[in-house]
């Protein structure tokens, strides 16, 4: 009996934590991948659950099988979910450029099989996916992730609702995720498509020339060379957008917290 007395109350300050770790292992960028079994996730959740228990032991928690224990688990979801898909921005903004830069080079035309998100994907955004992932861990995003779940135990603790001004900065943010992709895949779109304009005036000039099969030739090698050189500056743009997600979710931190 009194194993079973012990065993109780840490049973239910783990189960909290492990509910917000375990969305967030979900939607986080690298191990919310496909390729990481959920097995795995899950015993990080309970690794991370038991890390935390110096931050989340002194608050109150309810029962666990009371209605409001429900409420608490679906909340810890939610928030668990919001802070990893604002995490997975970043990488969103690469594999989007590796989609804008497949379609002007004329590579979306052919897919391939994805193993990592489980669906087929072109060849560029793939090989962007993995370049992000590489300085993800090089960047010791993994600890990112930790501290960010620490800090959201303080600002936002078990059973205290939703922090409504996180939610809706986060969905309006989705925005920039576009604008930045757009940014970064501009040098690749306006080579291909200056390539395709002088093609257009040479097609008036010399009509019986066959440049359909000519141009498009051209503009992949166009399109390829640009990518090579906006390649170098990918880590560097990953870094800057990661930082910037994470002065967002410091800034919602410090308002439900202050």
């Amino acid at each position: 009996m009194e194993l079973v007395g012990f065993l109780l109350p840490l049973i239910a300050a783990l189960w909290w934590p492990f509910c917000r770790i375990m969305a967030m292992f979900s939607m986080a960028p690298a191990i919310g991948d496909g390729m990481v079994p959920i097995p795995v996730r899950a015993l990080l959740a309970l690794v991370l659950a038991f890390l935390m228990l110096p931050v989340t032991r002194a608050m109150p928690m309810p029962d666990p099988f009371s209605l409001a224990g429900i409420v608490a688990m679906f909340e810890q979801a939610v928030i668990g979910g919001v802070l990893g898909f604002a995490l997975q921005f970043a990488t969103s903004a690469i594999s989007m450029l590796g989609f804008l830069a497949s379609s002007q080079i004329g590579f979306s035309m052919a897919q391939m099989n994805d193993p990592v998100n489980g669906q087929q994907s072109d060849v560029i955004s793939s090989l962007l996916a993995l370049v992000a992932i590489f300085v993800f861990f090089a960047i010791d995003g993994h600890l990112v992730l930790a501290s960010v779940l620490a800090q959201s135990f303080k600002a936002w603790p078990v059973g205290q609702g939703l922090g409504n001004l996180m939610l809706q900065t986060v969905a309006l943010n989705v925005g920039w995720v576009f604008a930045a992709a757009m940014l970064l895949a501009l040098p690749i779109v306006f080579s291909t498509m200056v390539v395709q304009i002088g093609f257009g005036f040479l097609n008036r000039v010399a009509p019986s020339l066959n440049l359909f099969s000519l141009g498009f030739s051209l503009v992949t090698i166009f399109g390829l060379l640009m990518l090579v050189q906006l390649v170098r500056f990918i880590p560097e743009h990953y870094i800057a957008l990661t930082n910037q997600v994470l002065d967002m979710l410091q800034q919602q931190m410090r308002a439900a917290h202050g």
